[in-house]
């Protein structure tokens, strides 16, 4: 992962990451919310990298699980773990992962699809002041676009939930002045996020 490279931009893959995303995450923290990344990748390999490129440390990195095991094999001990999925974090597994791992519910939280519906119900559904924002994936020039008719990361049913609930649409062709750090900003745009939880 270290020195892996995307095809297209040349670009280690722990430099693509959202320069709004990681503004976001800044500005939370300087106002003494505690943030997470709740995603459906797997766990450990988004451990092995969250906290050097979004401050996010490990115990605040919730993903889906695989079965596991502590071996020792003369005097070296691991844990071992298993091709057996035994928590899938997506959909309705947010929010139960949320609950399991940090035992209380997000005040704020923040996806890009229809795999982030109910932790943003989950969400906003909490009393007090709430907040539930997605970023429309609009910009194919430096990202790439995608929405309702996607085979991968489909924002359909989020996304009405969002225009009928007034959650925050962030388009990112619109408003994200830089994708990516490594990016000149463009003349128009603000910022936005990307998934993620922050709890104070």
């Amino acid at each position: 992962l270290g020195s892996a490279r995307h095809p297209a931009t040349g670009r280690l893959y722990t430099e693509m990451v959202f320069q709004p995303m990681l503004e976001l995450l800044a500005y939370l923290r300087s106002r003494g919310f505690r943030t997470y990344i709740v995603s459906g990748g797997e766990v450990a390999f988004m451990r092995a990298f969250a906290e050097k490129v979004y401050g996010i440390p490990p115990e605040q990195v919730i993903g889906t699980t695989l079965a596991a095991e502590f071996r020792d094999a003369d005097s070296q001990l691991t844990i071992q773990r298993l091709p057996k999925v035994t928590h899938n974090d997506d959909g309705p597994g947010k929010p139960v992962s949320i609950d399991a791992v940090i035992g209380r519910r997000p005040i704020l939280a923040f996806g890009n699809s229809d795999g982030d519906l109910q932790m943003l119900q989950w969400t906003t559904a909490g009393p007090g002041r709430r907040f539930a924002g997605l970023v429309h994936h609009t910009d194919a020039g430096r990202e790439w676009a995608y929405d309702r008719q996607s085979s991968i990361g489909r924002l359909d049913k989020a996304l009405d939930a969002a225009l009928a609930n007034g959650w925050t649409v962030v388009d990112m062709a619109k408003e994200w002045r830089r994708v990516y750090p490594f990016e000149t900003a463009s003349p128009s745009g603000t910022a936005g996020a990307q998934q993620s939880v922050s709890i104070r």
